[in-house]
């Protein structure tokens, strides 16, 4: 097993700061990246941080992060978590702990948000925090695999 992390993140995050902020903020895209990083270095690990609006270039990761022995792998699919079973089938075949980020509370919105396939294969999720909950995912896949500060 490796000592990275993917940092996978699905549709329309790449607006991150600009998209809807009142809901998701103005933190963006790269501010995520800067946190994980300097969250992951803290446990002696290190990020492959990516995005993409297409669903097959998420899928690619998912194999690569198998294909290296990632250490765990985080991700935000986006509009993808309603809607991807081909993305659940990808993490289904990885072995290193997987975990589920929103920005948001999903639960509190509206009612076809609240279902993920994503959750079935997700050994945590992390919703509601705003972009620091990349930082808590990041430390409980550190934990996951015994990591120390």
């Amino acid at each position: 097993m490796s000592n990275t992390v993917y940092v996978v993140n699905g549709p329309n995050l790449n607006l991150l700061g600009t998209r809807e902020p009142e809901l998701y903020g103005r933190a963006t895209l790269a501010d995520v990246e800067k946190l994980c990083r300097a969250t992951a270095q803290r446990f002696g690990l290190t990020v492959q941080f990516h995005q993409s609006n297409h669903e097959g270039e998420i899928i690619d990761w998912i194999h690569q992060a198998r294909a290296e022995g990632a250490a765990g792998l985080i991700i935000n699919p986006a509009g993808y978590t309603t809607t991807s079973v081909a993305i659940l089938d990808a993490l289904q075949a990885l072995e290193a702990p997987v975990v589920e980020v929103h920005i948001t509370n999903i639960h509190a919105r509206e009612q076809f948000r609240r279902h993920s396939y994503i959750s079935r294969v997700a050994r945590a999720v992390v919703c509601g925090f705003g972009i620091e909950g990349y930082a808590l995912a990041v430390t409980g896949v550190a934990t996951m695999i015994g990591a120390k500060e």
